[in-house]
């Protein structure tokens, strides 16, 4: 796993970064509207956009006095990478139980 991967996981353990990129999902946002979302102050909003933004998950562009803020998808490419091996772990072993469970009925 690569320092990237382990300030993405760290970045996604907030639930407020979570609803930040999950907001950001429909396009670009200036910090304003991202805050009206919240009910915590902008300055505080500002913190964890800095957090998401040095993980990568955002980029921000500054037009005259506001910032505005975008999802980039690829650090969230590098851990569905990562956690590809996990979902495979887990769907086979639902399949498996399912099996075991089919020969129950029988």
């Amino acid at each position: 796993m690569t320092a990237l991967t382990n300030d993405v996981f760290a970045a996604l353990a907030n639930p407020a970064r979570r609803e930040l990129l999950r907001l950001l999902l429909d396009g670009p946002r200036t910090v304003n509207d991202l805050a009206s979302h919240f009910d915590m102050r902008r300055p505080s909003v500002s913190e964890h956009l800095k957090v998401l933004r040095g993980a990568g998950l955002v980029s921000e562009r500054k037009s005259g006095r506001e910032r505005h803020y975008r999802l980039e998808a690829g650090p969230l490419m590098e851990l569905q990478d990562w956690l590809h091996p996990y979902e495979r772990f887990w769907r086979d072993r639902l399949k498996a139980l399912r099996h075991v469970l089919d020969e129950e009925k029988s």
